[in-house]
């Protein structure tokens, strides 16, 4: 899978909780969780206190909570991780490409969004 991204926009966020690399961040510096509003993705793991770089606009690489198809829209699993959106939760990305089984890595295109 791919390892490959084209960030427009990368900034830099203060966490506020442990965040692991390639997962889906909010704006309040933490791990998403399922169906959060997102502010980008994680560039790196980070912890409490730590400023971490995370792209906003553009695409980004992040981890699969499941088997997703190639242009599927995506949102937040509980851990932060991309799913097939389907029904409810924020929209966040578009995967570019697929995935076959959760812990994959994909480019994904990001959507913004907001509360």
């Amino acid at each position: 899978m791919s390892k490959q991204s084209v960030s427009l926009l990368a900034l830099p966020l203060m966490l506020s909780a442990t965040v692991a690399a390639s997962r889906f961040v909010t704006p309040a510096g933490a791990q998403a969780g399922a169906g959060a509003n997102t502010f980008g993705v994680s560039r790196s793991d980070g912890v409490a206190g730590e400023r971490i770089t995370t792209d906003v606009i553009g695409t980004a690489v992040v981890q699969v909570g499941a088997a997703v198809d190639k242009d599927a829209t995506l949102k937040s699993d509980a851990n932060g991780k991309a799913i097939a959106w389907a029904t409810s939760g924020a929209k966040v990305a578009i995967a570019l490409e697929a995935a076959t089984a959760a812990d994959q890595f994909i480019e994904v295109l990001l959507i913004p969004n907001a509360a």
